[in-house]
């Protein structure tokens, strides 16, 4: 497999996996000592910091889609671009979150995650958080 074919399918993995809600295999892309980073908190995760906040995410959103994707490859990583729909359990309101996501990605893990989110539709993603 190339280099380019390992990281498209990582990446596809990777998103994969947070639609069906599979944090456990998500988390397994991570390097053990990567960083989760993001716009809306300027706050660094690690793996097990961000394994909670996606199994929140995954409980509170269902029917989750990772729609209008599009993935750039390079040596270093990746970038990938989407709008998650999913709905919210609390009111059954559908909601719709552009987001950006930038990977750096060594060894076949992801080292680095930097997630570039709209805040006020990150605001209504956690309205009953």
């Amino acid at each position: 497999m190339s280099d380019d074919a390992a990281m498209r399918a990582l990446a596809k993995h990777f998103f994969d996996c947070v639609e069906k809600g599979d944090v456990d295999g998500l988390v397994a892309c991570y390097a053990p000592d990567a960083r989760i980073w993001h716009n809306t908190d300027g706050l660094e995760q690690s793996p097990e910091d961000n394994r909670k906040t996606l199994k929140g995410m995954t409980q509170r959103l269902v029917d989750r889609v990772y729609d209008e994707r599009r993935l750039y490859v390079y040596a270093e990583g990746f970038t990938h671009q989407h709008v998650l729909r999913g709905t919210r359990v609390h009111d059954g309101v559908r909601l719709a979150l552009p987001a950006c996501i930038v990977c750096q990605v060594k060894d076949g893990k992801i080292t680095r995650l930097d997630e570039y989110f709209d805040s006020a539709a990150v605001a209504e993603f956690r309205k009953f958080a």
